[in-house]
This record gives structure tokens, sequence and C-alpha cells, in this order.
């Protein structure tokens, strides 16, 4: 039987070489073959992106890099090969059993330094936190603030605790196992979530759908379970002057919007950088 996986590169085989053949290979499983071939031939070096780029690209391809390949058209996704993912100013660790940190979750970030143009945030709450995505990145943006991330899964919680060591944060981020905001007491500045919201039929890639865990995926039958529980707890958390940034479907930002004006909450829309919906803003 004739493998799909790649042969080894011939001795002396070079960097340009092999980033090609493996751009060809992977535009069958990617919509960035290029960009995921990169990623892994700097990680195989044990080299950042850029310094690939500009000095290493007629080194000789390591062997390490055949098998970093070989798991990329298995569909397993690069963050989970490479072990980081940058999001924001920040680089993360992931793995399996977290939700791997997305550009278009940088909306909601963006709405907040909007939202705090000229002041900052004191106290930042991120639920469902996963690795730390958002809360981490809004605590960088503002080196005063402190913040609490809420989560209900373990492996959460261990990404969360190597991040917060990698960043120096251990003073100012702390983490709690919990089902989103119940129990949790007080008020804070900014509230940040990134919820499950995908409809329990839907579709996904092979890369999300057999990798990712399916518990920060899926939110029942219309997407919507999650986002009934949040709306609830929401208008006791946010403090006077404040706002929650939420993570929206592209569909869903009309059945987001009456659950949260439904609350009393004052509500708008944020489109990604692609001007599909992306975020809700509430406010008191």
């Amino acid at each position: 039987m004739t493998s799909s996986y790649p042969t080894p590169p011939a001795s002396g085989r070079g960097v340009r070489a092999a980033l090609a053949e493996a751009t060809q290979r992977l535009a069958a499983v990617s919509d960035t073959p290029r960009l995921d071939a990169e990623l892994l031939m700097a990680h195989a070096l044990g080299a950042t992106r850029e310094q690939l780029l500009m000095r290493r690209l007629d080194d000789s391809a390591p062997a390490a890099f055949v098998a970093l390949l070989a798991r990329r058209l298995a569909h397993e996704p690069v963050a989970y090969i490479t072990g980081t993912r940058d999001f924001w100013t920040i680089s993360l660790s992931v793995g399996p059993g977290v939700l791997i940190p997305r550009p278009d979750s940088e909306t909601l970030i963006e709405a907040a330094v909007e939202h705090f143009a000229g002041r900052a945030p004191a106290t930042i709450l991120d639920l469902g936190t996963g690795p730390g995505t958002l809360l981490l990145a809004a605590l960088a943006e503002w080196p005063e603030a402190r913040g609490l991330g809420i989560d209900e899964s373990d492996r959460a919680q261990d990404y969360f605790e190597i991040n917060v060591d990698d960043l120096g944060m251990e003073d100012r981020a702390r983490f709690k196992l919990g089902d989103w905001a119940a129990g949790t007491e007080g008020q804070f500045d900014l509230v940040l979530c990134n919820p499950p919201y995908i409809a329990a039929d839907e579709s996904l890639p092979a890369e999300v759908r057999e990798h990712e865990p399916g518990a920060a995926l899926f939110a029942g039958p219309d997407g919507l379970d999650d986002y009934r529980i949040i709306a609830s707890q929401l208008p006791r958390l946010i403090a006077p002057g404040g706002m929650a940034a939420i993570e929206i479907g592209a569909t869903q930002a009309e059945a987001v919007y009456a659950l949260l004006t439904a609350q009393g909450l004052k509500v708008e829309v944020r489109r990604d950088l692609a001007g599909r919906d992306r975020c809700v803003i509430a406010t008191p």
C-alpha cells in the first residue's frame, strides 16, 4: 500500500523545496496551506516564523518536519501540533481539550478597547475562559487590571495556569472552576465571554469536529443554550460604566440581542474584519 504521507526529504534538501511540496499537499486539507507549512517548518527548526522567512529558508529541511506534516495531513490543528497560538498581543500554550484561539475573537478585545478609550477597566471577568484567551489578552492590554477566569474544564485550568506563569500574570489573574457565573459575587468593569454557540446538528471541518472539545463548541439544538444562561446572569455582573463583550455566531445577532434586551441591557452588535456579526456589546 502506498502511504499518503510525504517521504523524508533527501539529504541536503532545502527548506524552500520542502515548503513548496508541503504547501501542495496541504491544499487538500487546509485553506491556508502555505501558512500551515511555514508554521510547522518553523516549529521543526525551533525558530519563529519570522526567523524562518528572514534567515532559514536556505537551511536543510529537518527530518522532524515529516512527522509534523503527517499530523496536519490527518487534520490535526496546527496549534495542537506546535502547542501554541498567537492571539492579540500574546502567545498562548494550547493543546487537546481546550478551544484554539481564533482571530475573529479579537473583535471582543477591540470592542473593549474602544469602550474604555482614555481609561482602563480595573476588574475583568472571562466566562468560559479556556486557556485564558480573552482574559489574558485583556490583562496584557491594561497592565493595572486584575481578572478572574471561570471554566468548568480541568484541562482548561491546566493551560490557564501555564499561560499565566508564562506571561508573568500570577498576581493579576486567577482561575475558578465553575458553571458560568453561578456563585460568583461582585461586579466587573469588563465581562468577556466566548461561549459554545454551534447547533448540535451543524457540520464542522474535520480538524474542528475530530479534535477540539465538543463542550466548547456545541450548545443545544439552536446553539443558544448557553446564551440563555449567561443573559440571566449579566445584569448583576456588569459594573456601572462597564460593558460585556460576548462572541456570537454569524447568524445569531438577532436572537442574542433579544435575550439580552429582555434582561434590561442595552445592546449593540459589532462585526469582525470579514463583515460578519461577531460580538454583542451589552451595557447596563
